[in-house]
């Protein structure tokens, strides 16, 4: 996308004498300074280190991502950040269901837009049954992969929200379908963090019910791996959706400790590591009556 907008302003330099192209030009300079905001935003909310000062002030970006989005309506990279904005907030600090859907529901229809806008056949993702939806992933390729990403996000996202209704929950299938091609599609520049979202949809069903906790383990496992143990999230999403699952409390009360006694600052990593070790204290303290 930035090599995109350089060529844009490089034109914009040689054409200066045109004033319908300067004001293209214009534009694309706007788009590029709301894209890098996005990006400086999104850095500054991973490493804060204090969620009330984020539960607080999101609000406030969220409804000027917003304005973003309205600037740029067709643009992928705008529009996932939109999402992805709103989809962390309705989904972890949020308490009000109703509020929660809204703000999850939008994050999904901003993230919808974005893939919509690179690859055609997902513009009614969300109409087709399992097997047209698998039909379509067999042309998506790495250049989409952020697209995916952030589409995978905002659907979890809003699963998770919408966790009571039967018919979010019959998503499931599609949504594993997804974040498995997206990994393939992505291969070593895959977000890590895919393999605990795969983790987690496999373990958000009992294996009666079609859940896979061993091949949850592994996913869980494999995002541990990758981020060297620092992404503590996973190993709280591997107590609570495998360990808890199948009653192993010796492998449970591991991971928690491991992500209770580790430093929670990390580039990119401090919040969803705060909120971690806040959900692990939880963990521990209502371990005794679980197992």
């Amino acid at each position: 996308m930035r090599l995109i907008l350089r060529s844009r302003q490089i034109a914009a330099i040689l054409l200066l004498l045109s004033t319908a192209l300067l004001s293209s030009a214009c534009a694309s300079l706007v788009s590029n300074a709301a894209s890098g905001l996005a990006d400086n935003l999104s850095s500054a909310i991973l490493n804060q280190d204090d969620p009330d000062t984020v539960r607080a002030g999101m609000p406030s970006y969220m409804l000027l991502m917003d304005s973003f989005v309205e600037g740029s309506p067709d643009d992928p990279a705008m529009l996932g950040a939109a999402a992805n904005l709103y989809a962390s907030y309705g989904a972890v600090f949020v308490d009000d269901a109703a509020r929660a859907s809204r703000l999850t529901s939008r994050a999904r229809d901003y993230a919808q837009r974005g893939i919509c806008a690179t690859y055609l056949a997902a513009c009614n993702w969300r109409e087709l049954n399992y097997d047209d939806f698998v039909a379509t992933l067999a042309g998506l390729t790495d250049r989409h992969g952020d697209a995916v990403y952030d589409y995978i996000f905002a659907t979890l996202a809003y699963l998770r929200a919408h966790s009571s209704d039967w018919n979010s929950l019959a998503e499931l299938p599609q949504a594993e379908a997804l974040v498995k091609r997206y990994l393939e599609i992505s291969g070593d520049s895959a977000n890590g963090a895919a393999h605990m979202y795969l983790g987690i949809i496999l373990t958000l069903r009992p294996p009666a019910l079609g859940g896979k906790p061993e091949e949850a383990r592994m996913h869980f496992e494999k995002a541990i791996a990758l981020s060297a143990g620092r992404d503590l999230s996973a190993k709280v999403e591997f107590a609570k959706g495998y360990a808890k699952l199948l009653y192993e409390r010796e492998l449970h009360d591991q991971l928690v400790n491991e992500v209770l006694e580790a430093s929670p600052y990390e580039q990119g990593k401090t919040l969803t590591n705060v909120l971690a070790q806040e959900e692990a204290l939880q963990l521990r303290a209502a371990a005794d009556d679980y197992f």
